[in-house]
């Protein structure tokens, strides 16, 4: 068995006993058991499964220790990924540092590479060969040879081998305990700048995070506003932080967005100076943990449920219940949201995507195209 699963809860309410000041109680109707997933991922057929295969979307989490060995790495995921494909997945998850961990800032950063490099060129060739959705967590993208720190980009490849989207973290882990110890990601990363908009993918809509950024909840609710139905979070926990608040966490995010929450992880010791807690899971929308992986390298599956998203979140209408005129909404200042392809209407105006440079879900802002004083912008 590749995976252990805990049994998914799918949560029905009734009007017959009250909870706080609401009148419902909470049924669980467990419909996948363990020994149902054990016989997916070993390939064995279950008389008694009543699991549809054809109707939820199914997706995969990794799991492994990356080194500094960029070319045993992609095969680690490469294994991984052609296993999860043949178990029916149409999208498979690896975690941050999926290319490879360094043992120093001037080796990783030597060992970075743009975009159109050949690690991506080899993951964009995978996905096209096995017709399958790749989240590769974290990549160290180097940007130019006159800086020495990287992006740590969370990389969305299609089906066809294209990139749909691309986010560098903007939450940067920064920790310097005076003669204990000292991990401080900005020394080599450049903290992003922007937040990317959900993806659509075959799955569902995919909001994008990577590690630390689980802290920040207002990042995951305003992904969710956007219209994630999955928030994914990639990462290489340290063991201690990952013993104390991993779990905890992710079925927070899950709970309080309403989401699915997919977690590739790093585990085990990369080198001398870094081990990760490993762990990857994926909680869905009631923080419920429905998928675990096994300690070591490993894969494991999992079926989303998107109507049971939807009866959570219609049943339990909490963002109907946010009060706004308290304390605000959560918006994000993101170029991302901009369709290359689209006008926008000003009035009895349209006004061309090329002259806007800012969008929300509420309005949008753009410049006009001949200043009415020379050298000046009106806004």
């Amino acid at each position: 068995m590749s995976c252990w699963t805990r049994l998914v809860a799918r949560t029905h309410f009734t009007s017959q006993s009250p909870i706080c000041s609401n009148s419902f109680s909470v049924i669980h109707n467990f419909r996948v058991s363990c020994r149902t997933l054990r016989n997916m991922m070993e390939g064995k057929k279950d008389s008694t499964s009543n699991i549809n295969t054809t109707s939820w979307p199914i997706i995969g989490i990794c799991q492994l220790t990356c080194t500094e060995d960029k070319d045993h790495n992609f095969h680690t995921c490469e294994s991984l990924i052609r296993r999860a494909k043949t178990k029916g997945a149409q999208m498979v998850f690896l975690p941050e540092a999926c290319d490879f961990i360094g043992q120093s800032k001037s080796d990783s950063f030597a060992m970075a590479e743009a975009l159109d490099g050949s690690t991506i060129s080899r993951y964009k060739s995978l996905a096209k060969e096995l017709g399958v959705w790749l989240s590769l967590g974290g990549f160290h993208q180097k940007v130019s040879d006159e800086t020495d720190r990287v992006f740590n980009t969370h990389v969305i490849i299609d089906a066809d081998g294209g990139i749909q989207a691309t986010y560098n973290k903007t939450h940067l882990f920064d920790l310097d305990i005076k003669g204990k110890v000292r991990l401080c990601e900005s020394d080599y990363t450049i903290q992003g700048r922007e937040i990317c908009p959900p993806v659509q993918t075959p799955v569902g809509k995919i909001g994008l995070a990577t590690c630390y950024d689980l802290r920040f909840p207002e990042l995951s609710l305003g992904l969710t506003a956007q219209g994630a139905e999955i928030l994914t979070f990639p990462s290489a926990f340290t063991v201690t932080t990952g013993m104390a608040h991993w779990e905890v966490l992710l079925r927070s995010r899950a709970i309080e967005c309403q989401c699915y929450v997919v977690a590739a992880a790093q585990t085990g010791s990369h080198n001398s100076k870094r081990s990760s807690y490993g762990h990857a899971m994926i909680v869905d929308p009631w923080g419920t943990v429905v998928a675990q992986c096994r300690e070591g390298t490993d894969v494991c599956v999992a079926e989303l449920d998107l109507d049971y998203l939807r009866k959570v979140r219609t049943q339990m209408p909490v963002a109907e219940h946010r009060r706004h005129d308290l304390y605000g909404h959560i918006n994000f200042l993101s170029r991302g949201l901009i369709d290359s392809n689209e006008y926008y209407q000003f009035g009895k105006i349209q006004i061309s995507c090329k002259n806007v440079f800012f969008r929300s879900s509420q309005s949008f802002a753009f410049v006009n195209i001949k200043p009415v004083v020379p050298g000046h912008i009106l806004v």
